[in-house]
């Protein structure tokens, strides 16, 4: 019984064993996938670390070049830095030499004038303020010697009539008529261009046409201040002396006109002979087409840009009216039609007068102008001949304006809109030589040439064809003309 109790147990043992013994396909199983999902996790976790190693590495090498280049430019700011320091004390050492120059010359200038200074204050009671230390260190020290030297009284008359194309007396006559309408006064920075040297400025460059700059380096004075000058004394030319020397005639004088124009030509009732010449300009930056003067070009065989000066003289060769500034590429007739003499005479104020023109103005009931056609009569020719001794009176009157002042034969730096008033100083001016007998110098005498052209419609007046004939025909008869062709 107990045998087969131990057997029992025995065999139990055995099955235990047989249950806890070697792997069967069952265990193997479990083991296999143990061991798989042991290597992907040991796989994982090297990539992991491979991942954690490869960003600490690129964080390491970019912080690396973050702080060369913030070293880098450490280093650029700090160069920076020392060379504007450098700079900075370079400069704070000019400055100061040029200050202690500048305290050396001022105390100078006080010891200098130390005796003047008194004198002021003794004559203001003790209420001066130091006139006589109006030094201006910061204006440009510029020579002013050939304008002191011309200013002397001893200096020649010949030499100052070459200079400024008058003499002393006129020249002074000028300035005194100017003096309230460009004078200026003294400020607490600097003394106030004297009249004699702002009249002064603008003759020399009307008279030489000379650059601004030229005229700067004669005068001592900036090339701004000089051409200041020029347009100031121009245009008080204009305001104060145009209505005084440059009129039409009252009715007394022009009596006295008719009967020297008369006396000249034999031709009655002429009050002024008108001629229009061009002058250059640069080319302007708009309407260039309108002042494109064609005729001069072609004979030039230049480019050449102008406005137009018409005007009617006296037997003297005296300005009586001008028109300045249209357009060069309009002909003479054009020309008077806008001018304010055409506005004259069509209220009547030229009834029963001449203007005398040349071919290239039409005939009208107040311009007598010459036979223009191809074959003329013997008493055409005689009445041509005559005419043209008045036509003479005014292109010699504009050959002497332009002789006298240069500016007018040059293309010049002013600018469009201000040549009217320079151009009508130039005719006050020439008017005021005239009347006080200055004579020209012969080096200065030119030629004009200025192409007239006729118009399209010569004769606009039945009335003056009629009138034309008789007086042709009254100079040949009476002996007045015509004996050139004997």
């Amino acid at each position: 019984m107990n045998n087969d109790s131990t057997k029992k147990r025995r065999r139990k043992t055995t099955d235990d064993g047989d249950a806890g013994g070697p792997p069967g396909k069952q265990g193997k199983t479990k083991d296999l996938n143990g061991i798989i999902t042991t290597l992907s996790l040991l796989e994982q976790q090297e990539k992991q670390e491979r991942v954690s190693n490869d960003d600490t590495s690129f964080a390491e090498e970019k912080q690396s070049q973050t702080t060369t280049k913030t070293k880098a430019m450490l280093d650029y700011y700090s160069d920076l830095q020392g060379y504007y320091s450098e700079v900075e004390e370079s400069e704070s050492v000019k400055r100061k030499r040029s200050r202690n120059a500048a305290s050396v010359a001022a105390a100078a200038v006080a010891a200098a004038s130390a005796g003047d200074v008194s004198e002021n204050k003794g004559a203001k009671g003790g209420n001066g303020s130091g006139s006589g230390q109006h030094r201006r260190l910061w204006v440009k020290d510029r020579s002013k010697a050939w304008w002191d030297e011309c200013n002397q009284p001893d200096f020649p008359e010949e030499e100052f009539k070459k200079a400024f194309r008058m003499g002393k007396a006129t020249f002074d006559l000028i300035c005194e008529e100017l003096n309230s309408a460009i004078a200026k006064e003294d400020t607490t920075l600097r003394n106030a261009i004297p009249v004699r040297q702002r009249v002064a400025v603008c003759l020399w460059r009307l008279a030489t046409g000379d650059p601004l700059r030229l005229v700067s380096k004669r005068f001592g004075l900036g090339i701004s201040t000089c051409h200041k000058l020029v347009l100031e004394v121009c245009s008080a030319i204009r305001t104060v002396l145009m209505p005084k020397y440059l009129n039409w005639p009252e009715d007394g004088v022009l009596r006295k006109v008719k009967d020297e124009f008369e006396s000249v030509s034999g031709i009655p009732n002429v009050v002024g002979s008108m001629y229009t010449t061009h002058i250059p300009i640069i080319a302007p930056k708009i309407s260039v087409a309108a002042y494109f003067n064609k005729r001069h070009t072609e004979r030039n065989q230049k480019t050449s840009y102008s406005i137009t000066v018409q005007g009617v003289v006296n037997p003297k060769g005296v300005f009586t009216d001008v028109c300045i500034g249209w357009p060069g590429s309009m002909p003479d007739d054009q020309v008077l039609e806008k001018s304010a003499l055409h506005q004259r005479a069509g209220n009547g104020l030229l009834k029963g007068v001449w203007i005398v023109g040349s071919s290239g103005y039409p005939l009208l009931d107040w311009v007598l102008v010459p036979y223009t056609q191809q074959h003329l009569t013997w008493t055409q020719h005689a009445f041509n001949e005559k005419i043209g001794e008045i036509q003479n009176v005014s292109k010699d009157a504009f050959a002497r304006l332009k002789g006298r002042w240069l500016c007018l034969q040059k293309r010049t730096e002013v600018k469009l809109q201000d040549l009217p008033v320079v151009l009508g100083a130039c005719c006050v001016l020439h008017n005021i030589c005239e009347l006080r007998n200055e004579e020209i110098d012969p080096e200065l005498r030119i030629e004009l040439v200025d192409d007239e052209m006729v118009p399209e419609v010569a004769l606009r007046s039945q009335s003056s064809m009629k009138a034309r004939d008789a007086i042709a025909h009254n100079l040949l008869h009476h002996g007045l003309a015509g004996t050139s062709f004997l």
